[in-house]
């Protein structure tokens, strides 16, 4: 995954400070990856050295806000079109359910069923950032990846307690 995109697509939303920055990563893009404030901070030198960012205000303690500048959106519908994917991804969740066979009953089990209170836990959330987005006064950008989210997440949910059933 790219951070430099990442960052991007969330700042064409809404300006922000790298402390604000990482937090949106967490609450919108945390289950796919996790961007480190020592790693934002770099990124967003290097796109505003390469003009894709610009600083629109300053705050207490040196705290800069960034906005995405037109070369920074040219560069979010550049990598979106033209660019090939990594489809290559580390993802421990699809790891340890893969290995779910090689544990006894009892034990599979007990994992499949805190897998899927997680996965509950996560619908949860996800239903109450579906409830906040469609209150707001326009309707927000990322607000379709929510419903892919809760979609997989039921998929995700059935093919657990089918597995504990099995077990």
């Amino acid at each position: 995954m790219s951070l430099r995109h990442a960052l991007l697509g969330l700042l064409a939303v809404q300006p922000a400070t790298g402390y604000e920055l990482a937090q949106k990563f967490d609450v919108s893009l945390g289950t796919a990856w996790h961007a480190s404030h020592s790693q934002i901070y770099p990124e967003l030198a290097r796109l505003q050295e390469a003009g894709m960012v610009e600083v629109v205000g300053e705050g207490a303690r040196n705290s800069r806000t960034y906005a995405v500048t037109p070369a920074g959106h040219d560069e979010i519908r550049t990598w979106l079109i033209e660019g090939e994917a990594n489809r290559n991804q580390r993802n421990e969740t699809a790891v340890r359910w893969f290995l779910l066979a090689l544990l006894e009953p009892e034990d599979r089990r007990a994992a499949v069923e805190r897998e899927l209170a997680y996965t509950e836990q996560y619908v949860a959330m996800l239903r109450q950032t579906a409830e906040a987005l469609d209150a707001l006064p326009r309707k927000h950008p990322f607000r379709s990846t929510v419903d892919l989210g809760l979609r997989t997440s039921t998929v995700m949910q059935q093919w657990l307690r089918e597995q504990a059933e099995e077990a």
